[in-house]
């Protein structure tokens, strides 16, 4: 009792003094962060009906509920770290033919090659991490600490599985996007991203044997580039693929192949709504060039027969010139001296993805003997009947039937630059 009435007394006196007083357990909690603009685009009826009817409203649920019930943080990150990765191997499986289609059946599923569910379903879990509040207590370190987890482990960035050595199978490296622009139409789908989904663990035949396809995804946020995601997860792989190509969603009606990357960030709002203009931020800026070029063997790909969507070589840049001011664009890629203000894919994430990729490919000492560059697809549009992202369905066939080519073509389009560049490789 004498010990209590010290300790209340130290209390009160701290309290008097206007001092903090140290907590531990819930009440040294922090208040978890709000959730992110892209979070919160969760709550609209598009993604709540693209979960159900695909069944991944399920996953998020279950992570729910497991992560409310874990006792301590490193319960949490296994708890983080098993349902990530295991919504990557469903969203690969239900793209790729195996498991379930569809929710409970209670209304139409969606197609198979649709890669929506997966990104409102990790949206889904990273809002439960944001905004939990464990009785234990988390710090804003920890906190980040297990969205980063759940970031790489969803996005398959944890689960590349090339084949180790020997002459045997190649191994090819494609990475896609989320869906973007979600305030002008929230049903959006990236054909990149579904791309990666069909792709993933798939082998393509070459006229030098059997090449094994891994793939990633990418947040469309400038936070993340900036911090070194593409690095990051791209680093411990180039060294031990044959083959590599970034996509992304580009232009109506067309496939480009992109001659060039600019070093430039144009400012255009990510999906947290948040634009940044500048020099692209990367490690040693010192050394960084304006410009990066493509190494893959874009004449073949362009000249090859791949599906329905024409191919292009694209060498058109946007440059200021040496000495000058004002930007122009060159058709024919940048001038001597040049300051990139946009490459061929553009001033976004699509020509930083690129430009990242392929500087880290040089910076390896790459250039010369690793085929990778960047290709757009075409723009993912809805049936004619279809454009009202208010009234309008979250699918319909002509959508389909276009995700499904543009993912074809890609396929197709891999095939060709792997055959291409390992031909050529090999002096045959």
């Amino acid at each position: 009792m004498n010990s209590l009435r010290v300790r209340t007394g130290v209390l009160g006196l701290a309290l008097l003094a206007g001092l903090s007083v140290p907590t531990t357990g819930a009440a040294a909690a922090r208040t978890a962060p709000a959730p992110t603009v892209e979070e919160q685009r969760l709550d609209r009826a598009a993604p709540q009906e693209i979960l159900r009817r695909s069944g991944f409203d399920a996953p998020a649920t279950e992570f729910a509920e497991d992560l409310a019930a874990a006792r301590s943080y490193a319960q949490a990150r296994r708890v983080v770290e098993r349902e990530g990765s295991a919504l990557w191997r469903r969203a690969v499986d239900r793209a790729q033919g195996r498991g379930p289609a569809g929710g409970d059946g209670q209304e139409a599923g969606l197609s198979r090659d649709d890669d929506r569910p997966l990104y409102w379903a990790r949206l889904s879990m990273a809002r439960e991490v944001r905004t939990w509040e464990p009785g234990f207590g988390l710090s804003d370190a920890r906190r980040a600490a297990l969205l980063d987890t759940l970031e790489r482990v969803s996005r398959g960035q944890t689960d590349l599985r090339h084949p180790h050595g020997g002459k045997g199978i190649k191994r090819i490296l494609v990475t896609g996007f989320d869906p973007f622009t979600l305030d002008r139409d929230i049903r959006i789908s990236n054909p990149s991203g579904a791309t990666a989904l069909a792709l993933d663990g798939t082998v393509i035949e070459t006229a030098e044997g059997p090449a094994r396809v891994e793939t990633v995804v990418f947040p469309v946020r400038w936070r993340d580039f900036a911090e070194g995601t593409v690095e990051r997860t791209l680093r411990p792989y180039l060294r031990q693929v044959d083959l590599f190509t970034t996509v992304s969603q580009g232009r109506v009606g067309r496939f480009d192949v992109e001659r060039t990357n600019g070093a430039w960030r144009g400012g255009f709002g990510d999906n947290d709504n948040i634009g940044r203009t500048g020099t692209i931020p990367v490690a040693d800026p010192a050394s960084q060039p304006q410009w990066t070029s493509t190494t893959l063997p874009y004449e073949e790909i362009v000249a090859a027969n791949t599906g329905r969507f024409p191919v292009y070589d694209n060498t058109s840049v946007t440059e200021i010139p040496a000495g000058g001011t004002e930007a122009v664009v060159r058709p024919d890629g940048p001038t001597p001296g040049s300051t990139a203000r946009a490459g061929g894919g553009g001033d976004y994430l699509s020509n930083e993805i690129a430009y990242r990729a392929t500087l880290l490919r040089d910076r390896l000492g790459l250039h010369d003997t690793l085929p990778g560059g960047h290709v757009h697809t075409p723009v993912l549009q809805f049936g004619a009947g279809n454009t009202d992202p208010a009234s309008g369905s979250v699918t319909d066939p002509e959508f389909v039937r276009n995700r499904l080519d543009i993912i074809a073509q890609v396929r197709a389009i891999v095939g060709v630059a792997a055959d291409a560049a390992l031909t050529a490789r090999s002096g045959s």
